[in-house]
């Protein structure tokens, strides 16, 4: 592909928005140290998206970003946490993108799942679904009925103050996954495969691959390619080797983590069954500060960086003893905080490490 820009021009980086993974608010009465999961990937005078949690649109103008510079979302799995502020995005942002008409922002992520999930062996009757008309929507439908949500508002603006729709500003997309990945949301949800490109620019070439966070299913990772040097995005996972493949000897990185004492503190002496199926969800969706370090060593990644981090609100040790584990540039980001992922930039692995994997090392509940 051809680069409009030379790889010294484009200074990639990425800003991490929101470090904070988890549908609630952490502190209770005090201030949000850390906002929902989202981070931009900056490259040249552009930015992508990846992922919109809460508090994405404060951090994007507290980060000194330009909403006219968006070139695309790209949303990891569709949890709340990772969505809830699509819909202000574009609400809100479409006031600085009144010149984006006809180059629409792409709004990429999952499609529709199909099937619901199985329901939890916690329980001998199934709860009823919401939404049984279209209770697994993709990004596409889930993006259009955010904004019909919001037509009393929206119609006001486009009739009357002659603003344009914001459909017409974002174009949401599902990612369709390769065929012959015996990919099936219920019995086969991360099979093993090779990454597959799902958008491409004269900036960046973007490839997906399919991680394991069940129930939710198809759940992503991303990897964004640039002529200066590359950056990995896990999205929720547990470990898994379709990570390695995908992050194999990138410059940076960004890998979620659990606390998993953290779990323990909250649910191990309940007995009702909801909080017991609760614990199960942490313990095979998720990725301990060992396992993310051991993910990112049998990638050969240059630079690891936790995020999505699990309590929000849990002291810095509690990440920090990461650096035990990953011999590499080992990064704890605040919100707000720049990382560059330009190869010059990133320190390698020791090649001893390199035929580590996952599958001997998972954690698992106990």
């Amino acid at each position: 592909m051809d680069k409009s820009l030379a790889a010294a021009d484009l200074q990639p980086r990425i800003v991490a928005l929101g470090t904070a993974g988890g549908p609630r608010w952490w502190t209770k009465g005090q201030p949000q140290r850390r906002s929902g999961i989202a981070t931009a990937v900056v490259v040249g005078d552009v930015f992508y998206l990846v992922d919109c949690g809460h508090g994405t649109g404060r951090r994007i103008n507290e980060a000194g970003l330009d909403m006219k510079d968006l070139r695309a979302v790209f949303l990891t799995h569709l949890h709340s946490d990772h969505t809830v502020d699509l819909g202000g995005l574009a609400l809100f942002g479409l006031y600085e993108m009144l010149e984006r008409s006809g180059s629409p922002v792409k709004i990429l992520g999952p499609g529709d799942r199909g099937v619901l999930p199985q329901v939890s062996s916690r329980t001998d009757v199934a709860p009823e679904p919401l939404n049984p008309a279209n209770p697994t929507p993709g990004t596409r439908d889930m993006f259009r009925t955010l904004m019909h949500a919001h037509a009393t508002d929206l119609n006001d603006r486009i009739l009357d103050s002659l603003r344009p729709n914001p459909l017409d500003l974002f174009q949401a997309e599902d990612i369709v996954i390769p065929d012959g990945t015996g990919y099936h949301p219920n019995e086969n949800p991360t099979p093993d495969m090779e990454p597959f490109v799902i958008y491409e620019d004269e900036l960046v070439t973007v490839s997906a691959i399919l991680v394991e966070h069940p129930p939710i299913a198809p759940a992503f990772g991303f990897r964004f390619e640039t002529e200066a040097g590359s950056v990995t995005f896990s999205g929720d996972t547990t470990e898994t080797a379709n990570m390695i493949r995908l992050a194999r000897d990138t410059n940076l990185l960004l890998h979620e983590a659990i606390d998993f004492d953290f779990v323990e503190s909250i649910y191990a002496n309940k007995t009702d069954e909801g909080s017991r199926a609760s614990r199960d969800h942490h313990y095979k969706s998720h990725t301990s500060v060992e396992g993310a370090a051991r993910v990112a060593t049998a990638a050969g990644a240059r630079q690891l960086a936790l995020h999505h981090l699990v309590p929000g609100s849990a002291n810095d040790d509690i990440w920090l003893r990461g650096r035990d584990y990953f011999a590499g540039q080992f990064h704890v980001p605040e919100d707000l905080d720049v990382i560059s992922f330009a190869a010059d930039d990133a320190v390698g692995q020791p090649e001893d490490n390199a035929n580590l994997t996952v599958e001997t090392k998972k954690v698992l509940a106990p």
